[in-house]
């Protein structure tokens, strides 16, 4: 039988919102368009390639982002005094880099929604100290829908595909209709709590709709609600899942978690004296940061003992940057390590790991005196355009450091004086 097709799982059809149809449409015709047709094959055909896919025209991202802004000006009243304000409003904006940013922080004030409150069913909470007042990103039946659809194929893309750029899925597997489990190699563990213990937690809802997709069972989250309401693990839970055998279904692992829970899971497994080796083919992503919940470690040296303790080669981990506030994610793809260095034995070809959000977004990195964009090689902060963000606010401004390559970033970290933020401190 054919191979699945990952893209097209994108482009199942979405139950109008009563509320606002024109974002629904909106929602339903961005998934028609940039996943089914010329754009569908031109994605497709990047796939398992080294350099990140270019789907759709500059001319063809900024007739959606306009067309996105001025709707969102419309059914979004916070960000239309914004707008205004600015005197940055539809039919002045040219272009959708001219498109106003909200920063991060302003959902913490404000209802950034094109959601009326009577139809959110949910809401994603930014994962700062408990201290703090957190972001709140609003969502509606139609905007998970969308999210949940967004996020599988630029994550199978990267963290499903093997190290050759071939795919995780055999030929003899089917490609599910919607609510379905897709069959896939990869059983799965995730080092979070499950979602009815964190509703309000983006990545936790992100890693349950993969657990579904991939049909790994309930016990995949192996992470428990601690006493002062953070994260912490079930070693023994997440130890006999390791260790247990592959089956017929599931031949390779794939592990989950925020770098802080999987220093917990490495540390307690250098107390005990304890090495895994993990199937052929597993893959590791981690993400989110420490934020004096742990010991933090140089990524080089986490994925050193993730190689060591778990046995997954360097190229199979896979780094993956997100917020509440957005829908899409960004991945750094295969490891890419400082060149002329070996890595756990393995020689390394790349400078630096460099995120890529799908082409449904766009990130730039900005300088903070100037607010345009840096030269290639020079650091600024993190702005995010995220069509998938149809029900909220599309131009995220962010709090996050990079260095831009290219068309693409180089993580760096919190800018100086930001609250410190981190999916391990996330709270119910």
């Amino acid at each position: 039988m054919p191979e699945p097709d990952l893209i097209e799982l994108f482009a199942q059809p979405l139950t109008l919102a009563g509320m606002n149809k024109e974002l629904s449409n909106f929602a339903a015709r961005l998934r028609r368009r940039f996943f089914v047709g010329d754009d569908v094959r031109s994605l497709r055909s990047h796939i398992g390639k080294s350099e990140p896919p270019h789907v759709g025209s500059y001319r063809h991202f900024n007739c959606l982002a306009l067309e996105l802004f001025a709707l969102q000006c419309k059914h979004n009243a916070a960000y239309q005094k914004i707008c205004k304000a600015g005197g940055l409003t539809p039919g002045i904006v040219e272009d959708w880099s001219q498109i106003p940013a909200v920063p991060t922080a302003a959902f913490k004030e404000l209802e950034l929604s094109c959601i009326s409150p009577a139809e959110r069913t949910a809401v994603f909470h930014s994962s700062g100290t408990t201290e703090q007042r957190p972001s709140r990103h609003f969502h509606c039946a139609v905007s998970l829908e969308t999210y949940e659809a967004s996020l599988w194929p630029w994550f199978a893309q990267n963290v499903l595909l093997s190290a050759d750029g071939s795919s995780a899925y055999s030929e003899n597997e089917n490609t599910s209709t919607r609510g379905q489990a897709v069959r896939a190699p990869f059983d799965a563990i995730c080092l979070t709590p499950p979602s009815a213990q964190a509703p309000h937690s983006s990545l936790i809802h992100m890693f349950e709709a993969i657990r579904q997709r991939l049909g790994a069972p309930e016990s995949a989250f192996v992470g428990k609600i601690a006493g002062d309401d953070a994260w912490t693990l079930d070693f023994d839970a997440a130890l006999a899942v390791l260790n247990q055998s592959p089956t017929p279904n599931y031949q390779s692992l794939l592990v989950l978690g925020t770098a802080f829970s999987f220093v917990h899971l490495l540390d307690c497994m250098v107390e005990r004296d304890l090495r895994v080796e993990l199937p052929a083919g597993s893959r590791v992503m981690e993400t989110g940061g420490y934020k004096n919940r742990s010991r933090a470690l140089p990524k080089e040296q986490l994925h050193r003992l993730i190689t060591e303790r778990l046995g997954v080669s360097p190229e199979n981990i896979v780094c993956e940057y997100g917020m509440s506030e957005l829908s899409s994610q960004a991945y750094d793809g295969r490891a890419a390590l400082p060149r002329g260095q070996e890595f756990c034995g393995r020689a390394v070809t790349h400078p630096y790991r460099v995120f890529h959000f799908p082409p449904w977004a766009r990130a730039q990195i900005i300088s903070p005196e100037t607010g345009r964009e840096v030269a290639d090689g020079e650091t600024g902060l993190i702005r995010v355009f995220d069509l998938a963000n149809v029900f909220s606010v599309m131009a995220i401004q962010t709090e996050d450091l990079g260095i831009r390559r290219g068309d693409g970033f180089e993580l760096v970290g919190r800018a100086q004086m930001s609250e410190p933020r981190g999916c391990s401190l996330m709270t119910t």
